[in-house]
């Protein structure tokens, strides 16, 4: 790529300043009035580790996911994560899809949720969020992010979205 172009490029993303990647469009005719809501509850998960593919670096692993969600998301999901930790301890990193089918606070359908994790000599950082247009049925235009902690060797699962008005 020339300087000129990157240069152009990064100039219009300074005049737009505020403007966000996730922003909803100008367009009057697209504008939906959205529910915001915030729910949490546990969840169980599976992890089943894959073998490398043939031609592929052995050092970054591959594990299949299987969850139930409980509460306001009664759900199953499934999933595919690949993750290799460093030799500094603490240090890794994973990404992964899955397909979340289910109930979501009484509406039907299913959405995809990725994940990218980072761990930096012990300080995580996670971000999961919904798919752009990946809902499907009553979760159609489903937006939102999710959280996951662990305590007690228990999942918990919080998660902020958006579902424009039935």
């Amino acid at each position: 790529m020339k300087k000129p172009f990157l240069i152009i490029v990064f100039s219009l993303l300074l005049i737009n300043g505020n403007a966000s990647a996730t922003e909803a469009p100008s367009n009057p005719v697209q504008q939906v009035t959205k529910m915001t809501h915030h729910i949490s509850g546990l969840f169980d998960v599976k992890m089943s580790p894959q073998a490398a593919a043939e031609n592929e670096e052995a050092s970054i692993g591959r594990m299949l996911l299987d969850k139930q969600f409980h509460g306001d998301l009664e759900a199953n999901s499934k999933g595919q994560m690949l993750a290799h930790m460093t030799s500094v301890k603490g240090s890794g990193g994973y990404v992964a899809m899955e397909k979340v089918v289910g109930t979501l606070q009484g509406r039907k359908g299913s959405f995809l949720l990725q994940h990218s994790g980072t761990m930096n000599r012990g300080e995580a950082s996670l971000v999961l969020t919904v798919v752009p247009d990946s809902g499907t049925e009553e979760l159609e235009g489903l937006s939102g992010s999710m959280t996951i902690t662990v305590t007690d060797g228990k999942h918990f699962y919080g998660f902020d979205y958006s579902l424009p008005e039935k």
